[in-house]
């Protein structure tokens, strides 16, 4: 399995430390040194909406202009927006048996990698 995220961010961070505390292996993907593939982007977008995948909350969005926030309208400026500016992308992100899983959530981890 794989996780997406940043190492700084303290929502990835709480994944990390709940997928290690029940001895769960993952690889990490830090986009801040490795990127984002635009296509795994792109079939993130389809599977769940561009409005789900960017972090409309977060302080990288926060910090575009305007201008900026409103050319981001559909998929392929938001695949534009998020490899230019990973950490505006929802973290942690994993991919697991071909479901997307966004954001932190124990009780969702605990159904999704433990099946309780």
């Amino acid at each position: 399995m794989k996780l997406y995220g940043i190492p700084n961010c303290d929502t990835v961070k709480k994944a990390r430390t709940w997928l290690t505390s029940h001895a769960i292996k993952y690889e990490f993907h830090d986009y801040k040194k490795l990127g984002v593939d635009a296509d795994l982007l792109k079939k993130w977008m389809q599977q769940q909406g561009w409005e789900r995948i960017i972090n409309r909350q977060g302080q990288t969005w926060r910090k575009l202009n305007d201008a900026e926030k409103a050319a981001v309208n559909d998929i392929d400026s938001a695949i534009q927006l998020a490899t230019e500016k990973p950490s505006v992308i929802k973290r942690p992100a994993f991919e697991h048996r071909g479901q997307l899983i966004l954001g932190f959530d124990p009780t969702e981890y605990e159904t999704t990698f433990l099946g309780k």
